[in-house]
């Protein structure tokens, strides 16, 4: 049994590898080069992590099949398909240690193979000769941005995915996220929570505001920069800046949080930073959060987190009408499809819709006439 680990990039070089007891095996150098790449442009850790652990285990996968990097090339459409998709089980089937030893779910799965095809087009952009992959068709599709000019996307895809679980993370209700506000104990917590509600910015995003460069004090405004040298390694996912509206309530609890803690934050550009223990006055980590999130829930019995806060965000503005492609631009998400999932009301209010309609257009096929005749 193999233990993968991860490492970073330092000095130019690529540290990613993965140990069998205390044999470590660097991977191949053309996967080191891609990793390298990954990261230069600008992906997050998180991202550029999950791309090396699917590209890791890829290659076990190769390994035990005991075939090259570049030889699905040869195969013809059916052995590609049947390779790629027979990756999908073998990671279903064997029990790495992903996710504290669980079996991967279907779309984390999903998500290992879009790497490793990422990964190949890459070689096929490096290196031409190598050829292409005959499974991965084209397609196309028309997105419409927040001011409503048109872009039309082309994408390769590829019809072998597992189909992925129901969503188990659920929005956040207002009742919950009033609940919590109420039992965190100083205006840190509090403000938090009140900017990823009133954001919807994820949790990284919020930990690298710098507040005396994000913030704009006269219109409310926040900003997502991409920073990729965060103290607290907390940065924007997508290399792209976009910004957010405080109300006018919590931009002046912004202030009396400033004002509370100015001692601490005249020698730190981070907002959010911690306020008591041996590490006072640093940026707060992502780890912090989500313990204070738990400390909450031991308190209140509700459970909260950053990422049921930016549903809630969604979920909200959508019941108030906002249109879609503004609530996907406000989440920072490259494609409607994934704002759409972040939307727990889509499928009731087409329910409801659907029984409004029927009410007022009650037997426009004649279907009473129908059965009398019969």
């Amino acid at each position: 049994m193999r233990r993968y680990e991860v490492g970073t990039v330092k000095d130019g070089t690529v540290r990613y590898y993965f140990v069998r007891e205390k044999e470590t095996l660097a991977i191949e150098p053309l996967t080191a080069k891609y990793l390298k790449h990954y990261i230069s442009s600008n992906h997050s850790p998180n991202t550029a992590r999950r791309a090396a652990y699917a590209l890791c285990f890829y290659l076990e996968y190769l390994n035990e099949k005991r075939m090259k990097l570049t030889e699905p090339y040869d195969l013809s459409f059916d052995e590609q398909y049947q390779h790629f998709t027979g990756f999908l089980s073998w990671l279903k089937r064997i029990p790495y240690k992903i996710e504290d030893e669980k079996i991967p779910r279907n779309k984390t799965c999903n998500a290992y193979l879009k790497d490793v095809f990422r990964f190949y087009s890459f070689i096929e952009s490096e290196y031409p000769d190598t050829g292409y992959l005959k499974v991965l068709s084209y397609q196309q599709t028309v997105a419409v941005n927040a001011v409503g000019v048109r872009k039309t996307l082309r994408y390769r895809t590829f019809k072998g995915y597992l189909k992925d679980e129901e969503r188990d993370v659920r929005a956040a209700s207002q009742e919950e996220v009033l609940d919590t506000l109420k039992a965190c104990t100083n205006c840190r917590d509090q403000l938090l929570i009140l900017m990823m509600a009133e954001l919807g910015f994820r949790l990284g995003e919020i930990l690298g505001i710098d507040y005396t460069k994000d913030i704009d004090y006269e219109t409310h405004e926040v900003k997502v920069r991409f920073r990729s040298d965060n103290e607290n390694e907390a940065r924007a996912k997508n290399a792209e800046e976009r910004r957010g509206k405080l109300s006018e309530d919590t931009f002046l609890f912004l202030l009396h949080y400033i004002s509370e803690y100015r001692e601490l934050l005249q020698y730190q550009t981070f907002l959010f930073i911690n306020i008591a223990g041996d590490t006072k006055g640093k940026p707060l980590k992502a780890a912090s959060v989500y313990d204070m999130f738990e400390r909450m829930e031991a308190k209140t019995g509700v459970k909260l987190t950053p990422h049921m806060i930016r549903r809630y965000f969604g979920n909200l503005r959508y019941e108030s009408g906002w249109a879609l492609e503004l609530i996907s631009y406000a989440y920072g998400h490259r494609h409607l499809e994934t704002t759409k999932d972040y939307l727990d009301i889509i499928d009731s209010r087409l329910i409801d819709a659907s029984n409004r309609f029927y009410e007022e257009t009650k037997d426009i096929y004649g279907v009473n006439g129908l059965l009398r005749r019969r």
